[in-house]
């Protein structure tokens, strides 16, 4: 088990839900950072006392620093500060729970610093899957899945012999929107996309879930961590969240890892490998369960998912093009600047118009999110 932490992100739902871990298993926290929530972060920090806190929004820093000068932590701010928390010595593992591209970098300065890395940030392997895993094997450091679909199949593999996997079955909710025709989706609002009928997730990766985009980026993310091609991945619909994803091996047994729709069982397991311990979670009554349920995906309505699979196709910086441009249209969408449809529609434009590029570097990786964004504001 890991004794010292970073934390990247603690602010949000997964950072919280870390803290919780970190909370019952008396784990020290090195340092943590946020966005722009600073009194939830000046919270954390009393709480947790790190050596380092960092707000991402350089405007609010002084008013932080101002607010924790009668400690000792060191206050930082803006992206330096997050890539200085991410490689400061006294931390074992960095938990990555920051949303979005912006993830990217404060990973790889955490690997080159020789950091075991939690990921619940997918936006990492999805734009610089092959980067992250050439760092990694240099710099001999683990790489450990914090979603819950990776994690669970991580889980499923402890023990199997090599080359004995014959695919990875990776389950989705299906969203608020499951079994819905596209006239149906054609006026759904905010509100509707944000009803997740099983997690209490961000805002982002709600609405991502949503359009099935999120299970697209899970899909890219289990072709990376588990170096296998789409062939070998299959998505089924499973309503409940109660089986986290499956593997299927050479002899076609299938294993599965089930659970409560909790983030802290991924998370705890990601801190504590290969060791478990009590959780705070709460127990699966398998007496409560009146059935477990199978589908089909429906990618001619739910296209984000399709759109990342051809992503993952063509290589290159194509997955980050889908990717920037995803986020910048689900930003117009939460603004009310876009319909749910539109979604779709922005990230096959850019795929279609931004050129591919192969052999890339983190450069290529960044420059091509800022053409897949500028692109969906221009509509």
């Amino acid at each position: 088990m890991y004794q010292n932490i970073t934390l990247l992100g603690s602010t949000g739902s997964i950072g919280r839900q870390t803290l919780d871990v970190v909370r019952k298993l008396g784990i020290k926290v090195c340092a943590l950072t946020a966005n722009n929530s600073i009194k939830l972060l000046e919270e954390q920090a009393r709480e947790f006392k790190p050596r380092a806190v960092c707000i991402a929004d350089e405007n609010k820093y002084l008013e932080l620093k101002n607010n924790l000068a009668d400690t000792d932590i060191k206050v930082l701010g803006g992206n330096d500060g997050i890539l200085e928390c991410a490689k400061l010595s006294e931390s074992d593992v960095v938990v990555n729970a920051i949303v979005g591209i912006a993830g990217l970098r404060p990973t790889l300065e955490a690997i080159s610093a020789k950091k075991d890395i939690a990921l619940a940030n997918k936006e990492t392997l999805v734009t610089g899957g092959e980067l992250v895993k050439k760092a990694i094997r240099e710099n001999g450091v683990k790489l450990l899945p914090v979603d819950s679909e990776h994690s669970a199949i991580f889980q499923c593999l402890q023990g199997t012999p090599n080359g004995s996997l014959k695919k990875i079955i990776l389950t989705a909710s299906g969203g608020p929107f499951f079994g819905k025709t596209r006239d149906e989706l054609e006026n759904v609002t905010v509100k509707d996309a944000l009803n997740h009928p099983n997690w209490s997730m961000g805002t982002k990766i709600t609405i991502d879930s949503a359009t099935m985009m999120n299970k697209g980026l899970e899909v890219i993310e289990a072709c990376h961590l588990f170096s296998v091609g789409l062939e070998q991945i299959e998505v089924v619909v499973h309503r409940e969240s109660i089986i986290h994803s499956m593997i299927e091996l050479n002899d076609n047994a299938v294993i599965a890892q089930l659970g409560t729709a909790d983030m802290r069982i991924p998370i705890q397991y990601a801190i504590t490998y290969p060791e478990r311990f009590e959780s705070p979670a709460e127990s699966l009554d398998f007496t409560t369960l009146r059935s477990l349920t199978f589908a089909k995906p429906d990618r001619k309505v739910f296209e984000c998912l399709a759109l990342c699979e051809e992503a993952f196709r063509q290589g290159g910086v194509m997955p980050t093009i889908a990717n920037g441009a995803n986020e910048a249209a689900v930003a117009l969408f939460l603004e009310g600047k876009i319909g749910f449809l539109d979604i779709p529609k922005l990230i096959k434009k850019a795929m279609i118009n931004i050129p591919n590029k192969q052999n890339i570097n983190i450069d290529d990786v960044f420059n091509a999110d800022k053409m897949a964004r500028e692109l969906v504001l221009k509509g």
